[in-house]
């Protein structure tokens, strides 16, 4: 007996079957179509975040930790033994800069890769208007230099914001979501307090969305000038400086030689983010494992149905084995059933996933800020590949699922089940 024989047996044994097979079927295809989705939503959550990351980040930041130890000015060679006079105490509670940072600029001008460079100063105050207030982060910018880096002139809400920022010593540049919280609209004077309880009165000339809430709820530009003073640093001294590369993809090569040639320490936005890019993607992980138990179920099915179909035909089990026909023969045809099974409810899931990932991309809602993103849709990423191992993976489980009642069925003996008998 040949393939095509045994085959034609299977499909006999399924036919006569119909409502059990198709249920059957639709279990697989269920758990088809929802793994396609979920790996569609999975890819597109994770790839909106590194697309807003790269957007609304700068690629790779200059942090004003040295890897290079300075060598002291004053430092004394004698007899092999090198002694420094220290004249000055250091204060723990002074900030941590790059000085002299138009130096560094220079010295990293050599990266081809680079196509925007911005100094900037960090400082944590409180942003206060008459009763409201809420802690945020000022970041002091030159906004020509800043237009470009993180996408910030795009986000802009207010188009001219920038050009306006730059034009007033005293303006500040704030998100949509922390213009909210402090209830302020354009040209509205509120009062930036820093950690020593110094207040600066600043006119707020225009807001911007990122799309990231925790930025848009924090953060607030400012001109570098009054950034430093803030601070009460000088004015050849900032945190740290934000670069665009070229290409994005390579931005760990071009932080490690940015490192190389400034001498202080260099982060890619990958580096940076990591652990918000490794939440998504092992959120995504774990909502595989649970749909894919969808499929566990499924081959549950498969297996009830191919021991139903053994027990009701236990009879010609016992005269084919009569007949001569080979153990194996038998439990391949069982198998058959099961890969019949399988391929059915893929071919009916598959489908079945792209059409719920036509849908659910077509879905519009409110933008909500309760998460870390702020969107009005749900993301999706279909792809192939997809689909090819929700078919391979959906016939393996009903394959392997059937193999257990086949091989059940090749141990009955045929005299016991001539004589009446069940099993062997």
């Amino acid at each position: 007996m040949n393939y095509r024989d045994q085959a034609r047996i299977a499909f006999v044994h399924l036919r006569e079957r119909k409502r059990q097979t198709l249920l059957t079927a639709l279990g697989v295809a269920v758990g088809s179509a929802m793994l396609v989705t979920t790996i569609a939503v999975s890819r597109g959550s994770s790839s909106n975040v590194v697309a807003k990351v790269i957007d609304t980040a700068p690629h790779v930041v200059i942090s004003a930790e040295r890897v290079v130890p300075l060598v002291p000015d004053n430092i004394i060679g004698q007899h092999g033994v090198m002694v420094s006079m220290v004249t000055k105490n250091i204060n723990l509670d002074e900030q941590e800069v790059i000085k002299n940072y138009s130096e560094v600029i220079e010295s990293i001008k050599p990266v081809k890769e680079l196509q925007s460079i911005s100094p900037f100063v960090l400082s944590k105050v409180i942003a206060r208007n008459k009763t409201r207030f809420t802690p945020c982060i000022a970041r002091g910018v030159v906004p020509r230099l800043e237009a470009e880096i993180a996408g910030l002139k795009k986000n802009l809400i207010e188009k001219n914001a920038l050009d306006e920022l730059a034009a007033t010593p005293n303006g500040v540049l704030v998100g949509d979501l922390l213009a909210k919280k402090l209830n302020v609209g354009y040209r509205d004077r509120i009062v930036l307090v820093t950690k020593n309880s110094e207040e600066f009165p600043v006119t707020l000339v225009g807001r911007f969305s990122s799309g990231f809430n925790a930025k848009d709820e924090r953060e607030a530009y400012v001109n570098l000038p009054f950034a430093q003073r803030m601070e009460g640093i000088a004015s050849n001294s900032v945190s740290g400086v934000g670069l665009r590369t070229a290409h994005v993809e390579r931005a760990q090569e071009t932080s490690d030689r940015v490192e190389a040639l400034s001498g202080y320490k260099s982060e890619s936005w990958d580096e940076t983010n990591r652990n918000v890019i490794e939440f998504y993607n092992r959120n995504g992980l774990i909502t595989l494992v649970l749909v894919g138990f969808v499929f566990i179920v499924a081959g549950l099915g498969v297996s009830s149905v191919m021991t139903t179909v053994i027990l009701q035909k236990v009879k010609d089990i016992a005269i084919m084995r009569s007949m001569g026909m080979p153990a194996g023969n038998i439990m391949r045809i069982f198998m058959l059933e099961g890969f019949m099974i399988g391929l059915l409810g893929v071919l009916i899931g598959s489908p079945a996933g792209h059409l719920i990932c036509k849908l659910v991309a077509s879905i519009r809602f409110e933008a909500s800020t309760a998460g870390v993103l702020k969107s009005d849709r749900i993301n999706l990423i279909e792809m192939p590949d997809a689909h090819l191992i929700v078919i391979v993976f959906g016939i393996l489980i009903a394959v392997l699922s059937s193999w257990s009642p086949a091989r059940k069925a090749t141990r009955y003996v045929p005299v016991s089940i001539l004589r009446g008998e069940v099993g062997g």
